[in-house]
């Protein structure tokens, strides 16, 4: 039994006990996660001090040999540990000695579960965005090629009103965009750093957090380390946004299982996403949409059972919380397996437009535009529908559609009647009048068209891609506050990064001291937050604050010997930074 404790025990834990505990059986799963977690664990050890240069390079290389050794099948990942941290930390150390030991400096099991888990949640959001992608690029292929494929409209699964093939896709193409939306509303919410917090309250050892997140791609640490470890909250948006996508595609397959029936023939699925009968040879079944509406309970159940799991927990972290990954591994695995398939089955789909065109003239689809042709020829529209209402009688019991009626037959209902109502009741036109940006019509689905094109466009550059600019921004504040708090000389620092970031400097305040400090500098940022310089740092031994060839830069900048003595700064004789600094004190 490989453990990362035992040391406060006096005897082997029971092998029962043991098995019920473990979960390196699932939580293998995020491997990758683990050891790029645990690299920038160590790098940031070693940036702090914590560990030596020669100790965190060793860590890292080797860390990087067992994740290779992994990928390759050359080292196994066996029961005989307890998680996937162990593997990980057991390997490093019999491969590294005691310097493998020192891997866990400052950190704990919880924050580190806590960090990979979001690690693979957040890659699976992404993977998962680009699929519904993927659906919506064929969606709007099918609505392109029929925007005058007329087909029935339902309510209640009768016929209502006549629209196109198009203007259907595009009811589903909106709820799957709404779904992307999801995944970028998740992405943004969770993309926060966990590393650091510790067990529950943090740890003495002084950790960068924002440079390990800065590493792993988030936008910054969070910012309450009992929180960190048992937040669980983006999960469940995560598997709620799936159970939805679920639904959709739930709804889509009903439709599509429908339309495939002998009764209807509106659609015929490939080969390549059917199936056959072991006994009925005629039979072609649709059980591909037939199990992507029967997987939709498994996503749901998920939800409810993350949902159940957290609802009585107290902070911090607590092992209920290992509940978490096989039901929402299973999840994700299913919804994208499902979206994948789907998205196949509907591009190689063949849509019957005469079926469609037919059903959509046999089912009194142009009852209400026959209605409104009364209506416009001065007849209520109470009385108007009742008339048309006794039409529809009329030809169910002839077996006929409407426009099949001669205008004798029609003025027997109404002398209104005129031989106008035959264009005014085609189905055509019963399409293409309705012309504002909601409506089936051909003018009105085209200017729609045009929309989910350029959504598509601009959403091209996937979400990785748009929020890593974000993420360079966070990241340029984050070394230019580090900059700040330190020693070291801020070298060429873009005046368009410097005020894309800082709102304004207040020069002048009260220092640390109590004392009044003329020379204090608050940087306001635009986030909101506020950083203090003490105006010592800044004080020169002469008004115009230029430094001899052997003299140091305010800011302590070895370098500023080797600017000044090649004339480099002979402005001032300072790096930058201490300039712009020293400027309020020449104006006084």
């Amino acid at each position: 039994m490989a453990q990362l404790w035992g040391g406060r025990f006096t005897k082997e834990t029971d092998q029962l006990v043991y098995n019920f505990n473990a979960s390196i059986s699932f939580d293998q799963k995020f491997y990758k996660q683990d050891i790029e977690g645990s690299i920038a664990h160590v790098r940031m050890l070693g940036k702090q001090g914590i560990l030596t240069q020669e100790e965190m390079q060793a860590i890292v290389s080797c860390l990087q040999e067992i994740l290779a050794d992994v990928e390759s099948g050359k080292l196994a990942i066996t029961s005989e540990y307890e998680d996937i941290h162990s593997f990980v930390e057991a390997n490093l150390i019999d491969r590294l000695g005691d310097t493998g030991k020192k891997l866990h400096t400052g950190r704990s099991r919880n924050d580190q579960v806590a960090l990979d888990m979001r690690l693979y949640t957040r890659q699976q959001v992404l993977e998962t965005d680009e699929l519904l992608e993927q659906l919506l690029q064929v969606l709007l292929r099918i609505m392109k090629e029929n925007t005058q494929t007329i087909m029935p409209g339902f309510t209640h699964l009768q016929k209502a009103q006549p629209i196109t093939l198009a203007h259907h896709m595009g009811a589903y193409f909106e709820m799957f965009k709404r779904d992307r939306s999801r995944m970028h509303d998740i992405y943004e919410r969770m993309n926060y750093c966990p590393l650091g917090s510790g067990a529950l309250a943090g740890t003495t050892y002084p950790l960068d957090r924002e440079y390990t997140a800065e590493l792993l791609g988030f936008y910054g640490p969070t910012l309450n380390s009992m929180d960190g470890v048992s937040d669980r909250d983006y999960l469940i948006e995560y598997l709620s946004a799936m159970a939805t996508i679920m639904m959709h595609l739930s709804r889509f397959s009903e439709e599509i299982i429908i339309w495939n029936s002998n009764e209807y023939k509106f659609v015929e699925i490939d080969d390549a996403y059917s199936t056959g009968s072991s006994i009925m040879p005629q039979k072609k079944n649709p059980d591909i949409a037939e199990l992507v509406r029967g997987k939709t309970g498994r996503v749901y159940g998920a939800l409810m059972s993350l949902l159940t799991t957290m609802k009585g927990i107290p902070l911090a972290y607590n092992k209920d919380m290992q509940e978490d990954k096989e039901l929402s591994f299973d999840a994700i695995d299913t919804t994208k397996g499902c979206i994948a398939l789907f998205t196949g089955m509907l591009d190689t789909m063949k849509f019957n437009k005469d079926v469609m065109r037919k059903s959509a003239a046999h089912g009194f689809t142009n009852a209400t535009d026959a209605a409104d042709y009364l209506v416009n020829h001065g007849v209520p529209f109470r009385d108007a529908h009742g008339i048309i209402g006794r039409i529809v009688l009329y030809c169910l019991d002839k077996q006929m559609p409407i426009d099949d009626m001669s205008l004798e037959e029609l003025k027997q209902f109404s002398p209104v009647f005129e031989e106008d109502v035959y264009d005014a009741i085609s189905m055509e036109t019963c399409v293409n009048k309705r012309l504002t940006i909601v409506p089936p019509g051909k003018e009105a689905m085209e200017k729609v068209i045009a929309l989910e094109k350029e959504y598509l466009a601009e959403e091209k550059v996937n979400v990785e891609t748009t929020l890593k600019s974000e993420i360079d921004v966070k990241k340029r504040l984050t070394e230019f506050k580090q900059l700040l708090s330190s020693q070291k000389m801020l070298t060429e620092f873009d005046r368009t990064v410097f005020e894309s970031i800082v709102e304004k400097i207040i020069v002048g305040g009260v220092n640390s001291d109590g004392e009044i400090d003329p020379a204090m500098l608050t940087i306001i940022f635009k986030t909101g937050e506020t950083q203090n310089k003490d105006g010592k740092q800044f004080k020169s031994k002469r008004k115009n604050a230029k430094l001899e060839s052997d003299e140091l830069c305010p800011q302590n900048c070895d370098e500023d010997k080797k600017l000044y003595s090649q004339g480099i700064d002979n402005t001032r004789g300072v790096c930058s930074f201490a300039r712009k600094s020293l400027e309020p004190l020449n104006e006084r």
